[in-house]
């Protein structure tokens, strides 16, 4: 197992793959978005990690980018090329965002289903 050099790293993306996601394409984002970073000669810039659930099913797939805390919806394969650009740039893949972190708190975007609260 390696211990990678954080030194020059500025985004990590946690891509879901959890059920949900898994049935909506996730391994492909997975696959599509670390090759658009592999191919740019970006893996020290930009970091990906698999997870499991992040608890937003109906937005699936859900790839979360920190440490600007934008959580993404309904990502497919096809965005990755275009992702991976912006983070390279440094401006913000808007197309897919349900959730921003401003002001201390998360926000939900337009038509972004607001979910239930945890008990």
């Amino acid at each position: 197992m390696a211990t990678w050099n954080f030194d020059h790293l500025k985004h990590h993306i946690l891509i879901c793959n959890g059920s949900s996601c898994m049935r909506n394409e996730a391994e492909e984002v997975t696959q599509s978005i670390r090759q658009e970073i592999s191919q740019n000669g970006l893996e020290n810039i930009i970091h990906t990690t698999r997870t499991r659930c992040n608890g937003r099913c109906q937005d699936t797939c859900v790839v979360v980018q920190y440490p600007e805390g934008i959580w993404y919806k309904q990502f497919q394969p096809s965005d990755a090329s275009a992702f991976v650009k912006a983070l390279s740039e440094g401006v913000l893949y808007e197309q897919k965002v349900s959730h921003y972190y401003e002001n201390a708190r998360f926000h939900r975007t337009d038509h972004t289903v607001k979910g239930v609260l945890k008990k």
